[in-house]
């Protein structure tokens, strides 16, 4: 009887001890206005280095360690990348970056999945969007967003690691504007 006991303890114990990290990182997404990065992204094994500025909601701007100096920007509405000789324009909508941008979708989305800790280091949330396959990670530690991976409707696989994250740190509004 007293194993009994001791099993269900040990499952209750465990949901409240996943509760708790899934609270822990909706808190640290409303405390978060913006934050930059380093990443390191793999889109079908082409693999980019960077860094980058969020600012909620929906803006991101990226310096692409390249030697075409790639940037991509959003101010929100639509996604810019522009290389030394090229340039694309989206809107922002149709790009997996529309929803991992939107803090409140973010927000939604995790109060209403489940969980899942990846090698006791990670929180992964995944969710279909659009056609969109994407899992968000949490650092299990800290909270912090670090990390995301799309399939998209044509199948490729992109994943985006960040590190030495900062957050609410004064930025420049003009980093947001669409370079011409």
């Amino acid at each position: 009887m007293k194993k009994y006991f001791l099993i269900l303890f040990l499952i209750l114990f465990s949901k409240s001890a996943l509760a708790g990290i899934k609270d822990k990182i909706i808190q640290n997404l409303l405390d978060t206005d913006n934050f930059s990065f380093n990443f390191e992204q793999n889109i079908n094994g082409k693999i980019e280095n960077g860094n980058c500025k969020v600012k909620y909601p929906k803006k991101i701007y990226c310096y692409y360690d390249t030697s075409n100096k790639k940037i991509l920007v959003s101010n929100g509405k639509s996604l810019a990348i522009k290389t030394k000789t090229s340039f694309y324009r989206y809107p922002l909508d149709q790009t997996p970056l529309n929803l991992i941008l939107d803090k409140n979708y973010l927000l939604e989305k995790i109060n209403s999945l489940e969980e899942k800790i990846v090698e006791d280091k990670f929180v992964r949330f995944t969710f279909i969007e659009n056609d969109n396959e994407i899992n968000i990670f949490f650092n299990k530690k800290n909270y912090n967003l670090i990390g995301w991976q799309t399939l998209d409707v044509y199948q490729n696989l992109s994943i985006t690691y960040l590190y030495s994250v900062l957050k609410n740190q004064k930025l420049d509004n003009k980093l947001f504007v669409l370079p011409k």
